[in-house]
């Protein structure tokens, strides 16, 4: 019965010791996990935060342009025969796209704080394009054909595309940071 009891014993503490081994590797290995992709620094994680910030609002300033440009090209397309209710529907967008400007420029001075002056110049770029785009193609110009409003508006999703590369990579390389 002692041998019994002994080995018993003996069973229970190495389901015990076995079981607290696994527990302490369990915490290593959360650990380690935790050091090598932990939390980033506050100054990581605000500068993903504006880049973040900045992206959706340019994604906004895209949409309300892409409104504005299909508006547009129609009116230089149909002329004199345009509807006034889509001429109202277009004042109201490009009223829009004027009170975006007010973000963009607060976007730029953000990417300024950062340090960000290459990019800070890439988004004035695309803003420039925007507002080149605005001043050659509006309602009631006659003077100007489909083909030359896409070329325009060719010229505008270049700059973005050329903006959101770096944006991208900038992103990229605040999150490849070692730590």
């Amino acid at each position: 019965m002692e041998t019994t009891f002994a080995y018993s014993l003996l069973d229970t503490c190495i389901k015990i010791a076995l079981g607290a081994a696994i527990a302490l590797f369990s915490v290593w290995w959360w650990q380690r996990r935790q050091t090598i992709a932990g939390p980033r620094s506050l100054r990581e994680q605000k500068h993903l935060a504006t880049f973040e910030a900045i992206s959706d609002f340019v994604g906004q300033v895209t949409h309300c342009f892409s409104k504005y440009a299909s508006l547009a090209a129609e009116s230089v397309e149909f002329g004199e025969r345009w509807p006034a209710a889509r001429k109202a529907e277009l004042e109201q967008v490009s009223n829009e796209l004027v009170e975006s400007f007010q973000k963009m420029a607060d976007a730029e001075a953000k990417l300024l704080m950062l340090g960000e002056k290459n990019l800070e110049r890439s988004l004035k770029i695309y803003a420039g394009q925007i507002v080149a785009f605005r001043r050659q193609v509006y309602a009631g110009r006659k003077d100007i054909t489909s083909e030359q409003v896409v070329a325009l508006r060719q010229g505008v999703l270049q700059a973005r595309e050329s903006f959101y590369d770096m944006l991208s990579r900038k992103y990229d390389k605040v999150l490849s940071n070692p730590q």
